[in-house]
């Protein structure tokens, strides 16, 4: 019974989003949102410290999310059934944002692991912003704004196929049209956004800018994250898009104005990623011992800068290490460590992890100039 439930899910022309059980995360749920992000600072002097986390009782404006492919089931398109994957993608990458905003997040029939490999062996396949994967997040996105927004200010997040779905969302529903006023950003991690060589506004959007400024409102962040140490391959899957004269966007959530910036990452403490579980904990500190909370921030460790070279545009992830610092010296995060897939991904796994601090500020200071524009 519950294989032809999952079928009928699956095959139907149109997802129901008055229905609970297609969100992942609404306002006033016991849901994926609702999780223990309590984490361990680590500082570079030896010394932790633990930070709790709440969410805020009354946000002024919403989030509304797109989560990337992570679902393990054995067909090419998701069904509409909840899985461990989709509740630990949200916990890293979603639900620390409840801070700041009131959270919304869509299940979707998404393109699946399996379906992902697919396309990358024959691209001619398929993108990964149509098909009832697109569907399901503008009718989620019709839903929301029908019913929930009521005039509120709202942040875009997307990772992966999240974004490029969200990208096409802004493209047809959003950009240059009544709804845009609604938008307090987009923040589209894990993919290429094209703009015009050295410009900040064009290409993808007509117009939404990239943000170049923590209290700019309807304006768009977006990278990909790569290893200073380890440039994008010429097959990179982030950094360059088709068209003459454009590049891939990159914004800084540490300097958005340009340069380089302390990144204020939060991490699993175990190592673990949004896909799979690490084969091995990941040890922070040189002790065996856990460090008994879901959540490890390592300050002074990391720093980023955009790049944009020969090799692509990237968010270039730099790491602070030395004698006197007993911190680990490295950080989980590559796909194929030691192949060539490793310079085609990147950080990719990490995209959201090494900025979550860094964009809920961001976040909070856009809502508040979005509230002084606007007088809400």
């Amino acid at each position: 019974m519950f294989v032809l439930a999952a079928f009928a899910l699956l095959t139907q022309d149109t997802v129901s989003y008055t229905k609970p059980e297609s969100w992942l995360c609404r306002p006033g749920r016991n849901d994926a949102c609702a999780v223990d992000l309590t984490t361990t600072v680590l500082q570079g002097n030896g010394s932790t410290s633990t930070e709790k986390w709440t969410a805020a009782k009354n946000p002024p404006i919403d989030c509304f999310y797109v989560y990337p492919t992570v679902s393990r089931d054995t067909t090419d398109v998701s069904d509409m059934v909840v899985g461990d994957e989709e509740r630990d993608v949200v916990r890293q990458q979603f639900a620390r944002f409840g801070s700041q905003c009131r959270l919304f997040a869509p299940l979707y029939r998404q393109v699946t692991l399996r379906g992902l490999q697919k396309r990358l062996a024959a691209p001619a396949t398929g993108a990964l912003n149509g098909g009832v994967s697109y569907d399901d997040v503008a009718s989620a996105w019709t839903h929301y704004l029908a019913h929930d927004n009521n005039g509120r200010g709202v942040v875009l997040i997307g990772h992966s196929q999240g974004s490029y779905l969200l990208e096409e969302l802004i493209k047809r529903e959003i950009d240059g049209k009544a709804a845009q006023r609604s938008i307090v950003s987009a923040v589209l991690l894990g993919a290429s956004i094209a703009v015009p060589a050295g410009k900040d506004i064009g290409g993808a959007f007509q117009s939404m800018a990239l943000c170049r400024r923590p209290d700019q409102v309807g304006c768009v962040i977006t990278y990909g994250s790569f290893r200073s140490t380890l440039p994008p391959s010429a097959r990179a899957l982030f950094g360059r898009v088709a068209g003459a004269g454009m590049e891939a966007g990159c914004t800084n959530p540490a300097a958005l104005g340009g340069g380089s910036g302390a990144l204020r990452a939060y991490f699993s403490a175990t190592g673990n990623l949004i896909v799979g579980s690490a084969p091995k904990a990941h040890r922070w500190l040189p002790q065996e011992a856990p460090l008994g909370t879901p959540f490890v921030s390592v300050p002074g460790l990391l720093t980023a800068e955009c790049i944009n070279d020969a090799n692509g545009s990237r968010l270039a992830i730099t790491i602070h290490s030395d004698s006197t610092d007993p911190r680990a010296d490295d950080i989980p995060g590559d796909i194929g460590t030691g192949t060539p897939a490793q310079a085609q991904w990147g950080l990719h796994l990490i995209d959201v992890n090494v900025s979550m601090g860094n964009l809920l500020e961001i976040v909070g200071r856009q809502s508040a100039a979005y509230r002084a524009s606007y007088k809400h």
